[in-house]
């Protein structure tokens, strides 16, 4: 028995430690003897009694502590399978009464966390699972209730991200997210704020007022918002607003997305479309039923056959024409190389869309000249706008694979985890699967 214990130690890894002893258990709890040296029944849980052979230590300070205040009752905690056989560590820990720092706290254990009944590498593992399939399945698959596999995986996760070195933030991006009709929350958007070097999230709160984004100015010290350089953000005006009103932040320059200024550029367009093939009897509706993604469409990503087509129906409408051309020459002034190119461009673009007879156009005259200073800083700065929209999309995966969040700090943290450890080379491999677990803590005793 003593050689299958030290066998067991082994496999269990972790410096300090020994097994005592073991025994088969029932889904009920009951005790079972296995015939012999037959094999067990699969789902048999496996019960490693283990002990300390070393000095405990403070779980605060690291301490050693010879001194014991207290001998609690044992306790479990779910460890990875081996086989076909769920495993659970029993030990009675000690409340230690540490020298050093006064506290009166149970001692410092290498497997798991404090306040924690999984195993360190049985949340890691439930975390990566749960990074390509739904928790309820994960939870299936392990035998344990959805509650406890969620609370795995957020320890997993918390753990990696207090493991990570912290990152200044020179670049912000604000969006905000519709969540749906099917939740139960009682606003129906949240804002998102981002990190623009590296694309993470870094806070979300419910809202998309003015009063959401002081919200998360009001976590910021004085040195943070002087690191800031510029904001990345749509023409939503609560956004900006915020930001101004922030005397701290009056150095910060604010950055139109080129995306949502386009996208006000195809609605003026789509609104042409309407007016050319929808309004103005059966033919031309027929000619133009079905063609809402080819106006829409760029015409540098347009096939042969496809320009063709543009072209005719184009011909059709001399205004829908000029509107089409006005909104291509908007997307290669917005991609200028410097400032002041994207200046006569804007320039020329605001010239060619001020007539009022042409009412969608004059729409986005007025817009683009109510934020001319916010995308005219496109030129100036540059910055990786495109990480907003593609933080989006993350977000949906996320909430879809999830089937829902009701939590959004577990959300932001699965977000993170995700952008920072994209599976694309080894490397990326190789961060995905450690998720920040450290080697088993030579200092817990």
């Amino acid at each position: 028995m003593a050689s299958i214990n030290r066998f067991m130690a082994q496999i269990l890894g972790f410096r300090g430690w020994v097994v005592t002893g073991h025994r088969w258990e029932g889904s009920d709890g009951v005790a079972q003897e296995p015939a012999g040296w037959g094999p067990v029944a699969a789902g048999t849980r496996l019960v490693v009694q283990v002990a300390r052979t070393w000095v405990g230590r403070c779980a605060h300070c690291g301490a050693l502590c010879r001194k014991a205040h207290e001998q609690l009752k044992p306790r479990r905690w779910i460890d990875l399978p081996w086989g076909d056989h769920p495993v659970q560590l029993e030990y009675a820990p000690v409340r230690l009464a540490c020298s050093k720092c006064g506290t009166r706290a149970v001692e410092l254990l290498p497997w798991a966390d404090r306040y924690q009944r999984e195993t360190k590498r049985f949340q890691q593992t439930i975390a990566l699972e749960a990074s390509s399939m739904p928790l309820s399945h994960v939870a299936a698959r392990h035998g344990i209730d959805w509650h406890t596999a969620q609370r795995a995986e957020k320890s997993a996760l918390q753990r990696w991200q207090s493991s990570r070195p912290p990152i200044e933030l020179t670049m912000v991006g604000i969006d905000e997210k519709y969540l749906g009709r099917r939740h139960s929350f009682s606003d129906k958007y949240v804002t998102i704020v981002s990190n623009l070097a590296t694309g993470e999230p870094i806070w979300i709160g419910f809202g998309r007022a003015k009063a959401t984004v002081k919200e998360w100015l009001a976590t910021l010290t004085e040195e943070q918002k002087a690191a800031i350089k510029l904001f990345s953000m749509d023409m939503h005006g609560p956004f900006k607003a915020a930001i101004r009103d922030e005397a701290k932040l009056e150095h910060a320059a604010i950055v139109h997305d080129p995306f949502h200024v386009m996208k006000r550029a195809s609605e003026a367009v789509d609104e042409l479309r309407r007016q050319v093939f929808f309004r103005n009897g059966p033919e031309m509706r027929a000619l133009g039923r079905g063609k809402r993604w080819l106006f829409k469409r760029a015409w540098a990503n347009c096939s042969p056959a496809q320009k063709e087509e543009l072209a005719k129906l184009l011909r059709l409408n001399g205004k829908l024409a000029r509107a089409y051309q006005l909104v291509e020459q908007l997307r290669d002034v917005l991609s200028a190389p410097d400032e002041i190119t994207m200046f006569k461009g804007l320039m020329n673009v605001l010239r060619r869309t001020e007539r009022r007879d042409n009412e969608p156009m004059r729409k986005l005259h007025e817009s683009i000249d109510r934020h001319f200073t916010e995308i005219l800083a496109l030129g100036k700065y540059r910055p990786p706008t495109g990480r907003v929209e593609a933080l989006n999309n993350n977000w949906e995966t996320q909430v879809r694979l999830g089937r829902g969040y009701r939590d959004l700090d577990h959300l932001l943290l699965k977000l993170r985890f995700a952008i920072a450890n994209p599976i694309r080379a080894e490397g990326g491999v190789l961060r995905f699967l450690a998720l920040g677990l450290p080697v088993p803590d030579r200092k817990a005793a």
